[in-house]
């Protein structure tokens, strides 16, 4: 018998290795599709990196939500409107409580271990400020407040303002134009003076226009 086939046996073997290929190609594939359907139609590759509609979507949200969160932290965060009108508030019962002598307001308003710096450079602790009111050594009669500015840093506030002053220490006139800082603290839900210090100011041709 000669190595050549009969027409009929190559067309055979040729249909056979042809199903042959065809079922590999759709098992390694694993499309489930004859391998004679128009490929380019039905044909999809699955692989390990294809995910369903519903994970797009989430991944793609989470990328846009961690975009836009340095643009988020850059935006100026608003002061609490509320607390820097109560922190005003205070400032004006301790300028009344100044006016009037009011010993009771002034002990409520300083915390146990308040410490004040006058313009001359004294330190002041509560017990010495409440005495000093007490005796009735200083006597203000004009505490005007200007340019009062109210900075909030979590349970600590920080106020800056210009008082122009009409008033005695003794016999000490000390009348004049200040710049001062107080500061305040919440403690158990109430606002507390920390510290105070005054600056007088000399040059007011100077000083005033800041």
């Amino acid at each position: 018998m000669s190595g050549h086939l009969r027409p009929d046996q190559g067309t055979r073997l040729l249909k056979s290795k042809t199903a042959r290929l065809a079922i590999l190609f759709d098992s390694y594939f694993q499309t489930g599709l004859p391998s004679n359907l128009r490929m380019s139609r039905y044909f999809r590759v699955r692989t390990q990196l294809s995910a369903p509609p519903g994970m797009c979507l989430l991944l793609l949200c989470f990328a846009l939500w961690a975009l836009t969160q340095p643009a988020l932290a850059a935006l100026p965060h608003h002061p609490n409107h509320e607390l820097h009108k109560e922190i005003e508030a205070l400032e004006m019962q301790w300028r009344e409580a100044q006016l009037s002598n009011d010993v009771t307001v002034m002990d409520r308003l300083l915390a146990d271990d308040y410490v004040g710096i006058s313009a001359t450079g004294t330190i002041e602790t509560k017990p010495e400020a409440l005495a000093l009111r007490r005796a009735g050594t200083l006597h203000i009669t004009v505490l005007d407040l200007n340019d009062l500015k109210v900075r909030i840093y979590g349970d600590t506030a920080v106020v800056t303002s210009r008082a122009d002053l009409e008033g005695t220490n003794g016999a000490s006139n000390i009348s004049g134009k200040y710049r001062y800082t107080r500061v305040y603290n919440r403690r158990y839900g109430q606002w507390k003076i920390v510290s105070f210090e005054a600056s007088r100011i000399h040059d007011t041709g100077e000083h005033d226009k800041h």
